[in-house]
This record gives C-alpha cells, structure tokens and sequence, in this order.
C-alpha cells in the first residue's frame, strides 16, 4: 500500500523559510521521480517541483532560485526547502509520485505567508 505523509508546513512571514518533508512507504522510493504540488483557494493544482530517480530536478517558474527540491533515497523522503517565500506562496502543498497505474498524493500540509 502506498503512503505518502507530508510534514514541515505552517505559518511565516514574508521572506521566511520552510522545510517539507514527504515521507514514502509502500513503494521502491528510489525509482521513481517525485513531485510537490500545491494548490491555492481557488486556483488549480500546479507543479512546483519534480526530482527524478537520478538525481535531477525541474521547477515552476514561479519558484525557480527560491525553492529547492531534494531526496533521501535512504530515508524514502523528498524534501522542499522553500526561501524567500512570498505570500503567493501561500497554499496546501502536496507530495505526488506517479505510478504506472496510479498518481498517488499525500494528504497536503497547510503553508501560509503573512505579509
């Protein structure tokens, strides 16, 4: 069974920073690219950030040279470090790994930028 479980959100100010964390189970972690997300009140779900099984990433143009997306093949956890965060960033923010088969997602966690 697959799990995804995020961590890491909250409130923060206007130029603060956050960590998340997405903690995998149920799958082999290391094959497989990972996704965040996130999704403001209102608007669609968008990609912020994917890493690949090897290593690379790509980002949202929005977050690109803010946020940096990274993994622990030996933990099952993908990280999004997030700086410089605006208020536009405020949002639920979801992990995601696409399986053949099936997009799973985590159940979101809550960040908010106050201005």
């Amino acid at each position: 069974q697959v799990q995804l479980v995020e961590s890491g959100g909250g409130l923060v100010q206007t130029g603060g920073s956050l960590r998340l964390s997405c903690a995998a189970s149920g799958i082999i972690f290391s094959a497989y690219s990972m996704g965040w997300y996130r999704q403001a009140p209102g608007k669609q779900r968008e990609l912020v950030a994917r890493i690949f099984s090897a290593g690379t990433a790509t980002y949202a143009d929005s977050v690109k040279g803010r946020f940096t997306i990274s993994r622990d093949n030996a933990k099952n956890t993908v990280y999004l470090q997030m700086n410089s965060l605006k208020p536009e960033d405020t949002a639920v923010y979801y992990c995601n790994v696409p399986l053949a088969a099936y997009d799973y997602w985590g159940q979101g966690t809550q960040v908010t930028v106050s201005s």
